[in-house]
């Protein structure tokens, strides 16, 4: 094989080609269009989750590259939850809106300062809501409605 197959080669199988990467973007595009306002929350907080486990990872292995721009596109998550949560619908939200904001200067100080002991909290302060939205998520699948009114989110 000569170095001009060996290219091709490695550059056909280092990673998805343009086509499947173009039929997950539409795929991931459809999702997004179909969604209910609840299931949206739900794939905001999967990604969000992703973003931290991806962040920690590379925290731990010094990747500090890799670790701010999965911290910076986890604080784009908050801020999106944040800017659609609507604080007077419900009791809780000015409550899950200062947990935003808290989490938000987490992942700045965790990203500035390089602390995946940081990054561990917020994990630990998210997960339980990730959880409590596909919950909710469910139950208004199984009960027929989407619910994105009563659950205070656009």
């Amino acid at each position: 094989m000569d170095a001009t197959a060996f290219a091709a080669f490695a550059a056909a199988s280092s990673g998805p080609s343009a086509v499947v990467q173009r039929q997950r973007a539409q795929y991931t595009e459809d999702a997004v269009l179909s969604a209910t306002p609840v299931q949206l929350v739900t794939m905001l907080y999967d990604r969000l989750m992703l973003d931290l486990s991806r962040a920690e990872v590379a925290q731990v292995a010094a990747d500090w590259q890799a670790a701010s721009e999965q911290l910076l596109h986890a604080q784009a998550i908050i801020a999106e939850l944040s800017s659609s949560l609507k604080i007077d619908v419900w009791d809780g939200g000015e409550g899950l809106l200062a947990l935003y904001t808290y989490t938000s200067t987490a992942l700045v100080n965790a990203n500035v300062h390089r602390d995946v002991a940081v990054t561990r909290e917020v994990v630990g302060l998210l997960e339980p809501l990730r959880q409590a939205w596909h919950e909710a998520a469910a139950s208004l699948q199984a009960s027929g409605s989407t619910g994105g009114a009563a659950l205070g989110v656009a």
